[in-house]
């Protein structure tokens, strides 16, 4: 006689054993806080245990273990634990409250909490903690407005680009290094200290160098830095990466010229000293 009932039964018992084993073995969460620098707390979560639910409600309990890294004794301190779904998503918070930890003590306790779903991961946030337990505080930045004349000159502070003035810039206490560089000037550089207590709100302006080409500036407040070639009644040319363009003397509101040498002293050979026979 055949029993069909049998081998469903068999593969039942086998899934559910499967399931309670796989729940057993399900790893413990480690979490070391502050997540950077020097760590002075170790927690250990383990599993979720459900222990009650209403609808999409479920209550879990959580054993925990905490360790005391920091070298001190930790009078108090309290974090807020989050539970989050597969979705990253935060479905819970709880509350851990430490008190008198030893130098390297590990206390256990059990941890409550509701959810509105299935966890799968924990976070922790630090709510009260003893001085000097937290992780150092970011080092203070100020905001500084950085302008040129003429703008539009390209920053570099400390070696990077930060764009082009005038630019609101972060900077540290310290000493920095401002750069300037605009096609058509010398460009310069200029030495930045703050302060440990000086505010944001400041600003630096720096002039660049005495442009190295004439300067043609129209009366829309277009900037045009070139080499003029001629100036007449009607028109004016400039030079421009090797190209002449012209401009109608309508157009040009003013032209600032840069010294140049003349021809005999640019074929004149350089001074080599007195060169005058000795005795």
């Amino acid at each position: 006689m055949k029993l069909p009932v049998r081998k469903p039964l068999s593969f039942l018992c086998f899934l559910l054993a499967g399931v309670l084993a796989s729940a057993k073995d399900q790893p413990s969460q480690v979490v070391l806080w502050p997540e950077t620098g020097t760590a002075v707390l170790r927690f250990t979560f383990g599993k979720f245990k459900e222990i009650a639910s209403v609808g999409n409600r479920r209550s879990y309990m959580v054993d925990t273990t905490a360790e005391n890294l920091w070298g001190k004794v930790i009078p108090t301190a309290s974090f807020s634990i989050y539970l989050f779904d597969k979705n990253k998503a935060r479905i819970a918070e709880g509350y851990i409250s430490l008190n008198n930890v030893g130098v390297g003590e590990t206390v256990k306790f059990q941890t409550a909490m509701d959810a509105s779903g299935v966890p799968v991961s924990l976070g922790l946030a630090a709510r009260d903690l003893p001085a000097g337990m937290g992780p150092p505080a970011a080092a203070k930045k100020v905001s500084i407005t950085v302008n040129s004349v003429p703008q539009g000159a390209l920053l570099k502070l400390d070696g990077q680009e930060v764009g082009t003035t005038p630019k609101v810039v972060q900077v540290g206490a310290g000493k920095h290094r401002l750069e300037f560089s605009r096609e058509g000037f010398n460009p310069g550089a200029f030495p930045l200290e703050i302060g440990p207590d000086d505010a944001s709100g400041g600003s630096v302006s720096y002039e660049l160098g005495t442009s190295v080409h004439d300067t043609v500036e129209l009366r829309d407040g277009t900037v045009i830095n070139g080499d003029v070639e001629s100036v007449s009644a009607t028109e004016v040319t400039v030079r421009i990466a090797g190209k002449n363009a012209m401009y109608s003397r309508n157009q040009v509101k003013r032209v600032s010229f840069v010294e140049r040498e003349s021809p005999e002293e640019a074929l004149r050979p350089p001074t080599q000293g007195d060169a005058s026979p000795k005795p």
